[in-house]
């Protein structure tokens, strides 16, 4: 149809907070070098507008799921999550992420990989890149995930259908260990800036965190007060490269950087505090929350708060002396609910310890459970200029 380009079907599709593109495993190529060469043009990439591909020149628009069938018994499906840098020719697949792992189990019963069952179909997802099960409960209504409903989830306009994303399975997931050196806390040095106490979790993905006072800040400042404060953000990166480094993850601050943009995540916590949503501008009550946080991933802060995210911060508030649960009154959750004030609002996750508590060591989760919403926004075709398939001279 089109002689000097090639089509693939794709969808995209709205979860959470994020937006991806989402694409059958066998519409890619099976060369790793070929299929990120492909994906980059799919969004445009490298270019900070994304302006050639379906990028939405943003950090939480350029992201990917890629589906296929289950590799691993008790699964419905396998899912394998990549982060697509405008900045470079990264496509990131050493994490994931929560908000687009919400419409993976809408789009399985909308494509027919799952039968759908009313009024909920729970689909079982194989999360490649973490290696561990997740779980969707997604309403359902004439053969297809639900849109309408009346769940409301700060950062996104409008209500829709409430689907529960369970991630019990996902302590120790990247390093193997929910706490990856065996400390509640850490000391880490940074050549520039100092040492700096840190806990490091790894629950969804792994999350660096540090105490909002360390850094000169308050916890509730906006993200543009913080990426504006160009030497706050070069102290934050040396953090996080620290700490990578301390939990196996990097080499070095520089390594950290170059190649690992996009985990570990970093989190600046305080104490609970009232602040004005930067999205709305509702305002967000100390009576809300349990906990501040900003969160800062692949070079940028993040304007609401990742799933992953909202995970790793759940688990880290019922790990004893971790600095997540050393903000908290008592350590004590209500109704096992975790209340995290992020830069758009509130976000809430379950938490709940199994009966059988211990797994290699660590605390083994029941839950690990928030709610989202997510919707298909488009399907059909898109299309990568020919020239991206020529071998480089």
């Amino acid at each position: 149809m089109y002689p000097q380009m090639t089509p693939y079907k794709i969808a995209i599709y709205r979860g959470g907070t994020s937006k991806g593109i989402f694409i059958n495993r066998n519409e890619l190529p099976k060369d790793p070098e070929l299929r990120d060469k492909v994906i980059r043009a799919i969004f445009g990439s490298p270019d900070k507008r994304q302006i050639d591909g379906l990028g939405g020149a943003d950090v939480l628009t350029s992201k990917l799921a890629i589906i296929g069938p289950p590799s691993i018994d008790g699964a419905d499906l396998d899912y394998t999550f990549a982060q697509v840098s405008f900045d470079d020719e990264t496509v990131d697949y050493k994490g994931n992420c929560g908000n687009i792992s919400s419409a993976v189990g809408s789009y399985a019963i909308d494509e027919g990989i799952v039968e759908a069952k009313e009024p909920v179909t729970r689909v079982r997802i194989y999360q490649t890149n973490t290696d561990c099960i997740l779980i969707a409960d997604v309403p359902v209504k004439d053969g297809k995930a639900c849109v309408e409903g009346d769940c409301k989830i700060d950062g996104v306009p409008g209500t829709g259908a409430r689907i529960m994303l369970n991630f019990f399975d996902s302590g120790g997931s990247t390093t193997g260990r929910l706490l990856p050196t065996g400390n509640p806390v850490d000391t880490v040095h940074t050549r520039k800036f100092g040492d700096f106490e840190v806990s490091i979790v790894d629950a969804g993905n792994v999350l660096v965190f540090v105490e909002a006072e360390s850094l000169g800040l308050k916890g509730i400042e906006s993200c543009e007060e913080i990426e504006s404060n160009k030497e706050l953000m070069a102290k934050i990166e040396a953090v996080r490269g620290a700490a990578a480094v301390k939990a196996g993850l990097a080499t070095s601050e520089e390594d950290a950087t170059r190649n690992r943009t996009y985990a570990p995540f970093f989190a600046v916590v305080s104490e609970p505090a009232a602040y004005v949503s930067a999205i709305d501008g509702k305002k967000v009550s100390l009576e809300d929350i349990d906990i501040v946080s900003r969160l800062y991933f692949m070079l940028h802060m993040h304007k609401t708060y990742p799933g992953t995210g909202t995970v790793c911060t759940g688990a880290a508030a019922l790990i004893p002396d971790t600095l997540v649960n050393r903000q908290l009154n008592k350590g004590i959750l209500a109704d096992n609910i975790l209340r995290i004030g992020h830069p758009g609002g509130v976000i809430s996750v379950e938490v709940k310890l199994a009966s059988d508590r211990k797994k290699n060591g660590d605390e083994k989760f029941e839950s690990l459970t928030y709610e989202r919403t997510a919707r298909r926004i488009m399907e059909g075709t898109v299309y990568v200029k020919n020239e991206v398939f020529k071998k480089e001279m």
